[in-house]
């Protein structure tokens, strides 16, 4: 089994990055953990107390059930992969059936921040994008997708995403065996990074 962990800020294209990769493969060969699956359940909350959590910040993470997960997929044991709703800001009790597959994607903002889930990794990726970029992205994302106020995308930006960016998540780009800049719309690493994966699916 071939693991690839791809890691990067906040709206870097990291998602698109996963989407190009997976649909040049048929669906038995690659199974994706995204990271925002593995949030704390946080539904012993109020709601408002829910809502002015830091989701940018490693302690926001189960990674305790993400590398427990990791382990018994590379043991060949299927698993029940969490959903997580970003409107309720909670776990759902829905779970997805996940096999084990040649090749497994993890892929998330915080992962390499966390070492005894990046030394299960074989390849680490960074996508890399300029922080105005980024931003807009979220902006278009969380208003779009998330139902959030566009004030609202902007304060939490400033109070918690950036500063978690530069304290979390950038130092981590020392970890990457690769580091796309431009994120999805890089498409020669893209095919350099789908060439690795199709010469491990040969041996």
């Amino acid at each position: 089994m071939l693991v690839i962990g791809i890691a990067g800020g906040s709206g870097s294209g990291k998602t698109t990055v996963v989407n190009k990769i997976i649909e040049r493969f048929s669906v038995d060969k690659i199974a994706v953990l995204p990271q925002d699956n593995y949030y704390r359940d946080l539904s012993h909350l109020p709601l408002e107390i829910r809502q002015q959590q830091n989701f940018d910040h490693p302690n926001a993470i189960e990674f305790e059930l993400l590398i427990e997960h990791v382990k018994h997929l590379k043991q060949g044991i299927s698993i029940l992969m969490p959903t997580y709703s970003y409107h309720t800001c909670q776990r759902l009790s829905e779970t997805i059936f996940i096999k084990p597959l040649p090749v497994v994607i993890i892929e998330g903002i915080l992962i390499f921040t966390n070492k005894e889930l990046r030394d299960l990794m074989d390849i680490k990726i960074f996508v890399d994008a300029d922080a105005d970029d980024r931003l807009i992205r979220i902006i278009e994302r969380d208003t779009r997708e998330r139902g959030r106020d566009v004030n609202k995308v902007i304060e939490r930006y400033l109070k918690t995403v950036k500063p978690s960016h530069v304290e979390f998540i950038e130092p981590t780009k020392a970890f990457a065996d690769i580091i796309i800049p431009q994120g999805g719309h890089n498409l020669v690493a893209i095919d350099i990074i789908v060439q690795i994966i199709e010469n491990k699916l040969k041996q």
